[in-house]
């Protein structure tokens, strides 16, 4: 899908890791929520709440999972899951444009 139709989009920003990564929240009709948005080179932690699936449109990155000492590599039409109440280590080989699904 290259397109998300009928959503609402969140006008402010989400800007974490001091601009390192930038991403916009989509709201839609039945309830759920994504966020799309960029990374920029660097290597970064993330914690998560939700369950998530992360999808790579753009870029490359390397991903190591909570609990795992391998890392995996991930490009575009790619995705990786992460467990809710967890944490990733990511690190983005090129600016990495991203769609995150929640639950």
């Amino acid at each position: 899908m290259s397109q998300f139709d009928n959503v609402s989009v969140v006008k402010r920003a989400n800007i974490y890791f001091d601009g390192k990564c930038v991403s916009h929240t989509v709201l839609f009709a039945d309830g759920s929520r994504k966020s799309v948005g960029v990374i920029f080179p660097s290597s970064l932690v993330f914690n998560t709440g939700a369950p998530e699936i992360m999808e790579i449109n753009a870029g490359r990155c390397r991903v190591r999972l909570k609990g795992e000492s391998a890392w995996v590599e991930y490009g575009p039409g790619q995705s990786f899951e992460i467990a809710g109440n967890s944490s990733f280590d990511i690190e983005t080989l090129e600016t990495l444009d991203y769609v995150c699904h929640f639950g």
